[in-house]
């Protein structure tokens, strides 16, 4: 009996061995990275997360665009509603994005926009690229702004107490707030604007042209330089007396 016994201990050791063994390699099949390939995918929203869930970046067409992302809480956004990416940085807050649109209307009437753009630190877009057409006219740039310092959480928190509100309140919201805090300055354009004419400005801190470098519409060339009031001081060719 005591034969069988240790026969019976034998088979049930041998038994946990094997299903130990089978454990640890399923599990280390379980753990390797899987990927998956498609030839096509016909889809309205993709969500890019990091392992730990992280927001980082999300494609989307014009119904599913989200709102604002700030700390990884999404918030209603205003008037924002297009199709493109959006993205977030390390903190699921949104860092930049790029939108594009156009259509005719019933009337005729044509339209089109794109936009590239990246933000600073939980504030707005200090770098981007634009193109569009309305009217009829076509426009085109490359700006660079100065951003103010304080947390666009600030604006968004204002947005979230007025979203029930009229649009006109709304707007006379936005507006008191924004005359309470510091504004942005536009510091570099290039760009061509909806009269055909191209420039470069270079501005100050404070967001005055002082360096104007035009063509204008009819072909004619100038280089301006202005005072911190935008009264040109000295020009290329001089203006005619």
């Amino acid at each position: 009996m005591k034969f069988l016994s240790n026969q019976n201990f034998l088979v049930v050791y041998s038994g946990v061995l094997t299903l130990t063994f089978a454990i640890v390699i399923l599990g280390g099949w379980a753990g390797e990275r899987k990927k998956t390939s498609f030839e096509e995918i016909d889809v309205q929203r993709i969500n890019l997360v990091e392992p730990d869930g992280t927001l980082r970046m999300i494609i989307s067409d014009k119904a599913l665009w989200p709102g604002i992302y700030l700390k990884g809480k999404e918030h209603p956004h205003p008037d924002r509603k297009t199709a493109g990416m959006l993205f977030l940085n390390e903190e699921g807050t949104e860092n930049g994005g790029l939108i594009f649109g156009g259509e005719k209307d019933k009337d005729g009437k044509i339209s089109g926009h794109g936009h590239l753009s990246f933000d600073a630190y939980e504030q707005d877009q200090i770098f981007s690229i634009d193109a569009g057409q309305e009217d009829g006219k076509q426009s085109s740039a490359v700006t660079i702004v100065d951003r103010p310092d304080y947390p666009i959480g600030e604006l968004i928190g204002v947005l979230d107490r007025i979203k029930d509100l009229p649009k006109d309140e709304q707007q006379a919201e936005i507006t008191k707030f924004l005359a309470s805090h510091p504004a942005p300055h536009s510091r570099l354009y290039l760009g061509r604007a909806g009269d055909k004419s191209v420039s470069l400005k270079l501005k100050d801190a404070d967001g005055q042209d002082r360096i104007v470098i035009e063509v204008a519409s009819d072909g004619s060339p100038a280089i301006r330089f202005l005072d911190g009031r935008g009264k040109v001081v000295s020009q290329l060719p001089q203006a005619a007396r």
